[in-house]
This record gives C-alpha cells, structure tokens and sequence, in this order.
C-alpha cells in the first residue's frame, strides 16, 4: 500500500507543479500573472462559432454566405450576450437574424428577414443587435 501511495503526488505538490505559486484561493502571487477570470475571459473569447446542422442548412438554402467580418460581427454579440448572462440570444445584423445558444458558442437557426414576417422570436432570454 505504501508503494502505490508514494506515484502520486500530494494535492500541495500539484499546486506547486501546476499553479506555480498562485495561492489556494486562486489569487496569483504575482501581480503581473492572469487570475481566473482573465483566463477564463481569454478562452471563452477564442472560442470559435459553431453552426448548427440545421443553421448551416438554413444558410444553404437561402443562400447566404457570411464573410469574415459577419463571422466576427455575430461572435461579437455573442460574447456580450455572455457578458450579460444571457443564455438563448437573437442576434440581429443587417438584415439577417440569428439564434444562438451563447454556452455552447452554437448558432442554431439563421433567418433572414422576408422568414421573421411575424417579427416573433420565443425561446430567447436576450437579444443584440451588431
């Protein structure tokens, strides 16, 4: 039993292996490393938008093709539906409207605007407009 207990190492060791000196309450030692939520912020910024099977058959089939800067506008709302805590968004730009499960960073349903004629949208806990 000794032996098997002596591969792994303490839970202090893996703090100082891992966190490098950051203490225990997550606060870095150092005033010039990032805290969590930089780092957190810093992922969830690099996360790139994912479409949905039935978005991207949205998109083909109206035939819209999103350039890089729509890409960027609609990743733009997306992370300030998440600055917001918003959940479900609709994202509108131009003439275009875009459903997005903001979590799981997914687009999914796209719309342009002679398909919103009603001009309702349920199931959503936010809206922006980019």
């Amino acid at each position: 039993m000794n032996n098997i207990q002596n591969q792994f190492l303490s839970i202090e060791q893996l703090q100082d292996t891992y966190l490098k000196g950051r203490r225990k309450d997550g606060v870095s030692s150092s005033a010039n490393e990032p805290g969590f939520s930089d780092i957190l912020k810093s992922i969830s910024e690099g996360k790139e938008i994912k479409f949905s099977k039935h978005a991207a058959g949205r998109l083909a089939t109206r035939q819209i093709k999103l350039d890089e800067g729509q890409v960027a506008r609609i990743a733009d709302g997306m992370h300030k539906a998440n600055e917001k805590g918003i959940k479900d968004s609709l994202v509108i730009m131009d003439e275009l409207a875009f459903i997005i499960n903001v979590p799981s960073n997914t687009v999914i349903t796209a719309m342009d605007q002679t398909e919103s004629k009603d001009n309702i949208f349920t199931n959503i806990d936010g809206a922006v407009i980019v």
